[in-house]
């Protein structure tokens, strides 16, 4: 090993991983030192932690890894998910979810982070049973991290000493994971078998059930989900109860009449409930180790109860605690996969544009704006595939005709016929950003428009959002997935799926790409952000059809 294992930082309950894994034990001991004076700090560590668990686990089981995979990616590779018992996956989850909130949004406490901490060593545990041939005696039971730290209260007074001595610990973890990283990336190995594969699931399950016969909450898949969820609705600016303790806006275990065959009554997992009283969604959670689709029509029972005693049917959510679905039925839309959950004012809007939406027919280009031809059977081509319930368009037109003119008409008839509310336009940089905003400044002048940067995110008191993507990618975070109803990507092209495609999978809304590339050049990934069936754009022109179909009496 590269680095001496010893010289990382010391833990109270992750040393008996130090062996076979130091970074592991170096984490753990780094996210029990901040856990109450960093507590954003801790959580960042848990999800390297996360992130070192599950890179090992691909590499020791000779796992295929998706190209250029995130975190996510790696989590929900089928390989990796066919050897990790369905608790064990949702703890990673609660690390990697997290992680991204302290990461990308700065949020956190220390209840959070001593909650992960606690989740971290029972996945240390499951990890030393399951690959290191331990036996669950060798496990230490958990200790609670310690309010003055792992340094002890009587060496405050070197206070500056031990912050120096850490600063070192970090550098030398950081050249431990680089060189991890790199011994990972070199050895070339044969891809396990299926047979392989379902051989150690069988020994991870094992292990798991040893120490859940041990410790029944370690592996207590009620607990986990419900920590999962309360915090995910939390995140989001609900106020949830402890425990099963209902609040005026998040309702637990409510009871709900529902028909099916004779009269039958049931208890929705949740109910968001709005200022009036009536309800904006209803959730339901299946156990960690099952299908949460499974969830989706006693969910449906629940939206038809609700919605014959109020007469407001909610948004329907179901989710096993890290795999979350959406299902707005009474818009007449197919459910889809969800980052996470909706903030009250967006699920107040998703209910309010339920009667406010004009339709197909009235969301039409304003000429003013993008008059020729092109471009206005452009804006058509993708408010009717928004019509068929498509989600996302991909524009393919040459440099100089025209991609902003006609991403600020989308814009408007979408404004105008109450398709959105919110529009974030992106860019590649500072320039196109003030040049896009000049451009929005003299067509629509009275929608209020604003620059995303860290000071601004989270404003919502503007109609138009500019940002670049690396500004994006700082503080996305901080809205909620349901904040924008079009989000426009100008230059879409093959380095907006490696680099920024995480903004495209969090955010719940219409997406349209636009690029000036020829439509053979463009990358496939792109075509897969836009969902382009057989790699076909949603409209497609060059510079020469553009200039050649301009009638004259278009502007």
């Amino acid at each position: 090993m590269f680095v001496e294992r010893n010289a990382l930082m010391k833990s109270i309950n992750f040393e008996f991983l130090r062996l076979k894994w130091p970074q592991l034990a170096g984490l753990g001991g780094f996210a029990e030192a901040y856990a109450h004076t960093d507590a954003i700090g801790a959580i960042g560590k848990l999800r390297t932690f996360c992130e070192q668990v599950v890179e090992w686990i691909h590499h020791d089981q000779r796992l295929p890894k998706p190209y250029r995979a995130n975190l996510s990616d790696l989590l929900e590779n089928q390989p990796f998910r066919d050897v990790i018992p369905e608790v064990v996956l949702s703890k990673l989850h609660a690390l990697r979810k997290e992680g991204n909130n302290a990461v990308h949004g700065n949020k956190g406490d220390t209840t959070v982070a001593l909650r992960l901490t606690r989740e971290a060593f029972n996945i240390a545990r499951w990890l030393y049973v399951t690959y290191a041939e331990g036996s669950v005696a060798d496990c230490p039971e958990y200790t609670e991290p310690p309010k003055g730290g792992v340094e002890g209260v009587e060496q405050r007074r070197e206070k500056r000493a031990i912050l120096e001595r850490i600063a070192a610990q970090e550098s030398q973890m950081q050249k431990l994971l680089a060189n991890l990283e790199s011994e990972r990336s070199k050895a070339k190995q044969a891809e396990a078998t299926a047979e392989e594969r379902r051989d150690a699931l069988e020994a991870a399950l094992k292990a798991k059930d040893k120490l859940q016969a041990v410790d029944p909450f370690s592996f207590s898949e009620a607990e986990t989900r419900k920590y999962l969820i309360d915090q995910m609705l939390a995140d989001e600016g609900w106020d949830v109860g402890k425990g099963l303790i209902s609040t005026a806006e998040v309702v637990k275990e409510a009871s709900v009449k529902y028909q099916v065959g004779d009269s039958g009554e049931g208890y929705a997992d949740y109910v968001l409930e709005d200022d009036n009283g009536k309800p904006l969604a209803v959730i339901e959670a299946k156990k960690t180790s099952e299908d949460p689709q499974k969830g989706r029509t006693q969910a449906k029972l629940y939206a038809d109860g609700l919605a014959k005693e109020h007469g407001q049917r909610p948004v329907i959510f179901y989710t096993n605690g890290y795999d979350l679905w959406i299902w707005n039925d009474a818009a007449g839309e197919p459910w889809r996969r969800l980052y996470g959950f909706y903030s009250k004012d967006s699920l107040q809007h998703l209910i309010f544009q339920r009667t406010e939406k004009k339709p197909v027919s009235e969301v039409s280009p304003n000429p003013n704006i993008a008059g020729r031809m092109y471009q206005i059977e452009a804006v058509r081509q993708v408010v009717e595939k928004f019509a068929e319930k498509k989600r996302k368009a991909l524009v393919v037109q040459a440099t100089g005709t025209g991609k902003t003119r006609v991403a600020i008409s989308l814009s408007d008839a979408m404004i105008r016929a109450g398709w959105a509310k919110r529009v974030l336009f992106l860019c590649d940089r500072r320039e196109l950003r003030k040049q896009a905003h000049n451009a929005f400044k003299e067509f629509l002048p009275s929608e209020p428009r604003t620059y995303v940067t860290g000071a601004s995110a989270g404003d919502t008191d503007h109609r138009i959002y500019l940002s670049t993507y690396p500004a994006m990618m700082k503080v996305y975070s901080s809205f909620d997935v349901g904040f924008f109803d079009l989000i426009v990507a100008d230059e879409s092209h093959r380095s907006l799926y490696n680099r920024y495609r995480q903004l495209f999978e969090y955010f719940d809304c219409y997406q349209v790409g636009l690029t000036a590339t020829p439509v053979d050049l463009v990358a496939r990934n792109t075509f897969k952000i836009f969902e382009c069936e057989e790699q076909d754009p949603t409209a497609n022109y060059t510079y020469e059809e553009a200039i050649n179909h301009n009638p004259p009496y278009l502007v």
